[in-house]
């Protein structure tokens, strides 16, 4: 048991901090406006593919599996929001002391990316597929239990990192070319999915 628990922490680790949407907004969200302004974000990123990965483990993810039309039309939809946040950190001002919080992504947008990211729901089918999580509500319970502490510190961690290295980007200049390449990096994210 102790090496399967072993296994579902690495597995829920490498997913969680390689990088992907919800990873790279809350960078450029540490980046441009602190570390605790991101938490709303990571948060409700967490929640969000946590409630995802056990819905998929009660069942969900075989109804996925049976409609693969329901999944490509998800696909686009989170290829276009993924794009949509993308151009607004792009166009972002380069301004580290930013006044207004409108800016900021929300909670609500942190958990709706998670439903809408294929990067997501790959990550929920493969791990309940790989651990046989169906058929076991304690071992579905730990998984899940286990990929929310997890996932909540790496994506935490990315915020930090953006909270840090403010102090390279503190000229308007830099900063500017930063939202850029996160923005331009997120547009191409979500043309990648577009077109798998």
């Amino acid at each position: 048991m102790l090496s399967v628990i072993f296994a579902m922490c690495l597995f829920a680790l490498t997913m969680s901090l390689s990088p992907g949407p919800v990873n790279l907004i809350s960078l450029s969200t540490g980046v441009n406006h602190g570390f605790k302004s991101a938490m709303p974000f990571v948060f409700g990123a967490t929640i969000g593919f946590t409630v995802l990965l056990l819905l998929v483990g009660l069942g969900i993810g075989r109804f996925a599996a049976q409609n693969p039309l329901a999944l490509e039309v998800l696909g686009y939809i989170g290829a276009a929001f993924i794009a949509y946040l993308g151009y607004k950190i792009a166009r972002s001002t380069p301004d580290i002391k930013v006044s207004s919080k409108a800016s900021l992504p929300t909670f609500h947008q942190g958990f709706f990316l998670t439903w809408l990211n294929p990067k997501a729901w790959i990550a929920s089918l493969a791990g309940v597929s790989a651990f046989g999580l169906a058929n076991s509500s304690l071992m579905l319970s730990i998984f899940v239990s286990l990929y929310f502490f997890i996932c909540y510190a790496c994506i935490s961690s990315w915020a930090l990192l953006g909270s840090k290295v403010t102090v390279l980007l503190a000229k308007p200049k830099n900063l500017q070319i930063f939202n850029r390449a996160m923005g331009g990096s997120l547009m191409i994210v979500a043309l990648s999915l577009a077109i798998m």
